[in-house]
């Protein structure tokens, strides 16, 4: 039987690089499900797709395959065959992937990959509505998040050492407002899963969220299985 751990909360948090980590160091598939809705966000923005037109974004959706690939234990996202992992972590995908991952259409579209790689391999999967939605019966879930202001501070951070040109307060306002609109969406909205274990990094080094994340896996994985590495 797999062991899942699914990762939860609010953009800005960390999940990926905190995950992608841990998932590492326990030897299990690290599944980004948020980099598979900035491929069908980056879809939609090169097709120009209304997604409040249920009609156009079920069309535009129907010519779109995702799937995911591993090179050198990195996951790699493909969209219709090319590899867009290296084009969807733009502000203008960001928006996209947040308005597009409302809608019943797209999280339908990628609910049964997600759910058969955790059938079949020791996951784990980060996202907004794993613990509650997609892997419900997972043996561990975590809700990681942290502050606005710190979650702003390290996207400011990242798009700097990009070169990108941008401001904080603008970015903590967006962050502000993708809050507001994951949790309150009709479809799956943001939550912590009622047996979630609250994780707060925002005083907490990517290292030492890390450690706190195998802690738990660990202790978890003792008393489910009694295999502990």
């Amino acid at each position: 039987m797999s062991f899942n751990i699914a990762i939860d909360g609010p953009a800005g948090a960390g999940k990926s690089t905190i995950a992608k980590r841990a998932a590492r160091e326990l030897q299990f598939i690290y599944v980004d499900t948020g980099a598979m809705y900035r491929a069908i966000a980056y879809g939609l923005l090169q097709t120009g797709t209304d997604v409040e037109d249920g009609q156009a974004l079920a069309e535009a959706l129907s010519g779109m395959d995702v799937s995911i690939g591993y090179e050198n234990g990195e996951q790699q996202v493909y969209l219709n065959g090319e590899n867009v992992s290296g084009v969807i972590r733009t502000e203008a995908v960001s928006r996209m992937a947040s308005t597009a991952a409302a809608k019943p259409q797209v999280r339908e579209m990628l609910k049964n990959l997600q759910q058969d790689l955790a059938r079949r391999e020791n996951v784990l999967m980060d996202g907004r509505d794993i613990g509650t939605m997609i892997l419900p019966d997972a043996q561990l879930k975590i809700y990681l998040t942290a502050s606005v202001h710190t979650r702003a501070e390290r996207r400011y951070r990242e798009l700097v050492e990009r070169g990108e040109s941008c401001s904080l307060e603008e970015i903590e306002a967006d962050i502000r407002e993708r809050d507001f609109r994951d949790m309150n969406r009709e479809t799956a909205p943001l939550c912590q899963a009622e047996d979630a274990v609250l994780v707060d990094s925002s005083d907490m080094t990517i290292e030492e969220a890390v450690q706190r994340i195998l802690t738990l896996a660990r202790e978890r994985m003792q008393e489910k299985t009694g295999d502990i590495e």
